[in-house]
Order: structure tokens, then sequence, then C-alpha cells
């Protein structure tokens, strides 16, 4: 029996802002959408146009706080860059940069709902 990754998952609030938001920092495009019936939810799926890893944006209709629990920012997504320089410029421009390591040689940006999403050089 083999696993491989699917997707995960992150809710949001206000689903438009949190679409653009992927589009403009990391060029993620929607692939596919569900909308429930009822319209209580909608699944947006996200991908990177090269892997077949998604990120799933669930809004809820009936979610009545004005954000999510993300626990103490350890929980978090990582994506890589062929050109770290430029990526760091235009996070730093769009002002998600949250938090820096440099000796590492890595970076996270925060999302509309404060999500992490961590930077990181593409290994050759």
């Amino acid at each position: 029996m083999k696993f491989t990754f699917a997707h995960n998952n992150f809710n949001v609030i206000d689903l438009e802002k949190s679409l653009a938001f992927y589009r403009e920092a990391l060029g993620l495009e929607e692939v596919s959408r569900k909308t429930a019936a009822d319209g209580s939810f909608v699944i947006v799926y996200l991908g990177d146009g090269v892997t077949r890893h998604k990120l799933e944006l669930t809004w809820l209709r009936d979610w009545e706080k004005d954000s999510y629990d993300l626990g103490d920012d350890e929980f978090h997504l990582a994506l890589e860059t062929d050109n770290m320089e430029q990526a760091h410029k235009k996070h730093q421009e769009m002002g998600c940069i949250c938090y820096e390591n440099p000796s590492m040689g890595i970076y996270f940006i925060e999302d509309p709902d404060h999500y992490w999403i961590e930077i990181v050089p593409k290994k050759s």
C-alpha cells in the first residue's frame, strides 16, 4: 500500500481576497471548484501548474467568527521558488513577509487569514 499527497486545506473568511492573494503572491491558479447546492460552502482547488498537489480553500457561509484559530503559527505550507531574491522582493513589496530566517535562507509570508507559507529555495 502506498500513499501520495493530494491536497492541503485552508479555511478562509473572504474567498475572493484569498484567491487574489494566492494568485499574486505565489502564482497559484484555480483548477476546480465545488459549490454546495444550498450555498453553504465553496471549495476551490488551486494548483501550481507543475505538480499534482493542490491547495484547497474552503469558504463556509455560516462561519460566524472573523478568523480561524491557527494555534501558534507552527502549522504551515511550504513552497519552493527558483528565484529567492525575486520572490523576496515581490513579497516585501506586497507587505506579506511575517518572519525571516536568513541563516537558514528561508522566510514566511502570511495570507489574508493569517496562515503562514514558508518560502524555500529550490534544491538543485
